[in-house]
């Protein structure tokens, strides 16, 4: 299967998983949600590791770069949950688009990779959709009215959550390639993440160690969320491993108009027109990247 139907794929699976997860897990908490889709998402990837290759052959470079992707890729799954479990998803969601955005810089600094001048007016349009997110807050009959959406995407706190989740995922997504330079990228993906639920138990359960019994209160609930999660894993590393990351990224991204339709369609959310228009418009910057 070629790179972008594996991003295609990949975008579908992300968008699933969240709207799942706000369905299902809405009263679990950022940390519990955290451990469900690292934890119990690492221990599904892991029979992938049967045929894996010994560890002790891989380089200190290697290791280097999980040392430093383990914490920050934390770090922005528990600003990803928070966003998604406590605001509208058409109002958090879609501003994942500027991940491929911050990835043009992250990916020439850490990989060396360089994308067209196209991405140029792909910023613009990425920025002029999440304007058209928060048109309703301005008043159109004052020029300042027209500007004050753009603060607002600072002030708004789940786009706030959410920005801050986009540029960590531009610093995991640069630093996951450089570290499969190393591994097989159906390998990759499940041994980073039996790391990442290692990780997340040992700073949320063992201080707390009844979050476990409350994490399966749901048991059905939480296998279905964590096999969409792990389906979107392992398509998301072989893509990567084909085409530069910004592109990829940028595909993947596609999964905001999807999370939209579901924030419309299964929560009722308003404002579909409007929120379609400018998520449209981030999608069109999204795939001026792509080119």
């Amino acid at each position: 299967m070629d790179w972008f139907s594996l991003a295609l794929l990949c975008a579908f699976a992300l968008a699933t998983t969240d709207a799942a997860t706000k369905a299902w897990l809405r009263d679990y908490s950022a940390r519990e949600l955290s451990l469900v889709r690292l934890g119990v998402t690492g221990v599904i990837l892991a029979p992938l590791l049967s045929d894996m290759a010994p560890l002790s052959g891989l380089p200190a470079a290697f290791w280097g770069w999980i040392g430093a992707l383990v914490p920050l890729e934390i770090a922005a799954m528990l600003l990803y949950m928070k966003a998604i479990r406590d605001h509208p998803l058409s109002l958090t969601v879609p501003y994942l688009a500027f991940t491929p955005v911050f990835v043009m810089l992250t990916g020439f600094l850490m990989l060396g990779e360089r994308v067209s001048t196209r991405g140029a007016l792909g910023i613009l349009l990425v920025v002029a959709g999440a304007w058209l997110l928060n048109l309703k807050r301005a008043d159109l009959t004052d020029w300042r009215g027209w500007v004050r959406p753009l603060a607002a995407i600072v002030s708004n706190p789940g786009s706030r959550l959410m920005l801050g989740a986009a540029l960590l995922y531009s610093l995991t997504s640069a630093m996951g390639k450089g570290a499969m330079q190393y591994m097989a990228p159906e390998h990759f993906g499940a041994f980073y993440f039996v790391l990442l639920g290692i990780a997340a138990v040992v700073l949320f359960a063992l201080p707390q160690p009844r979050i476990l019994h409350r994490v399966w209160r749901r048991p059905w609930a939480v296998l279905a969320v964590s096999l969409l999660n792990a389906g979107m894993v392992y398509t998301h590393f072989l893509a990567l491993q084909l085409v530069e990351v910004a592109y990829m990224i940028a595909v993947k991204r596609t999964s905001l108009l999807v999370g939209i339709l579901y924030g419309a369609l299964l929560f009722r959310e308003r404002g579909l027109a409007r929120h379609s228009l400018g998520g449209g418009i981030m999608l069109g910057g999204v795939f001026l990247i792509l080119l």
